[in-house]
């Protein structure tokens, strides 16, 4: 179960980043509303419509209309996929945010899975498909984009790009987005594992996309991607500009912020993954000498051995006729 305060469970905010899904919205926030009531009574459901001009705005306004925990945002034109995200992040107001696309290629019934892991020793519980359901070719480019950013950055996660997360606001107290294109997910998960934030990983479900077409796989989107990945490589990884203005964030700090801890940014981060094998995370020691979460208590230090003293060569051939002579004294 979730961290609370006391017996109360936490509040719950989720939201969809849409462009062109009308066919697919209104199922998923039905759902959501539906399982989201049954893991808290304080939530809200946001739908971030990113200038789509399929109906999709009118549905959100109907389904906000419907249900008094829906309320949607209109963005007036297409900012593509990290201004959705940016604006959903900032809109949401609770203590764990969830997100997940909303062309309806993951569930939002599944999100009791991630509930369950999201523990007082974790901050992100992120999904991870269990079998990719796309054409062959975005299952190839989307594998050799993971391997390739992984190495690149030094990611311990094995699915970077799976849309199904769930997090404590407080993490967005600390870091900054910047990225308005894909590479945004990328740029979160580096800033949040650099950050010392802790991660488990929970397998789920992804379907074929039933309505609508891919805003990514196109020529001139991967060229910009590959644009956005170098450009981001070089902030984070070789100036590590998060690292020096740890002043930014990109929601105000909340009053109800109450498991601040404080995680240097260079503490290990571990990271549970696997289907049958999950564990939880086990707390690193607290106190004023916390340098954040740890799996194994470190071995004590072996005490430092004793340097001999060098002697001189004519002292030491003087010690010797030394021994020398007691020893043929003692003979005789």
């Amino acid at each position: 179960m979730p961290a609370s305060t006391g017996s109360r469970a936490p509040s719950l905010s989720v939201f969809f980043p849409a462009y062109n899904d009308g066919g697919t919205i209104a199922g998923m926030v039905i759902r959501a509303v539906k399982i989201a009531a049954e893991l808290t009574p304080d939530f809200e459901i946001i739908i971030v419509d990113d200038g789509s001009d399929d109906g999709t705005a009118e549905i959100a306004d109907e389904l906000a209309h419907t249900y008094p925990q829906v309320r949607a945002i209109h963005h007036p034109r297409n900012g593509d996929y990290g201004a959705s995200l940016q604006t959903g992040f900032r809109a949401a107001t609770k203590e764990l945010i969830f997100y997940t696309d909303g062309d309806g290629q993951y569930d939002p019934s599944e999100l009791h899975k991630l509930w369950t892991w999201m523990g007082p020793e974790v901050d992100v519980v992120n999904g991870y498909k269990i079998s990719r359901s796309d054409p062959l070719h975005r299952i190839v480019i989307g594998r050799v984009y993971h391997y390739f950013v992984s190495i690149l950055f030094g990611l311990r996660i094995r699915d970077v790009d799976c849309d199904y997360r769930l997090m404590r606001r407080e993490i967005f107290e600390r870091i900054d987005l910047e990225k308005t294109s894909g590479v945004i997910c990328l740029e979160m998960i580096k800033k949040i594992q650099d950050a010392g934030f802790r991660i488990v990983e929970v397998p789920v479900n992804h379907y074929h996309r039933a309505f609508g077409k891919s805003q990514f796989f196109n020529f001139r989107r991967l060229f910009r991607v590959a644009f956005d990945v170098a450009a981001l490589w070089f902030a984070l990884v070789v100036r590590r500009e998060h690292l020096r203005r740890p002043g930014r964030a990109l929601v105000p700090a909340s009053r109800r912020s109450h498991r601040r801890r404080s995680i240097p940014p260079t503490a290990s981060i571990p990271v549970l993954r696997g289907r049958d094998r999950l564990q939880r995370v086990l707390p690193g020691p607290q106190g004023d000498d916390h340098r954040g979460p740890r799996l194994h208590r470190q071995q004590p230090r072996a005490p430092p051995r004793r340097a001999r003293r060098r002697c001189p060569a004519g002292r030491l051939a003087d010690s010797r006729l030394r021994r020398q002579s007691v020893q043929h004294r003692r003979r005789r």
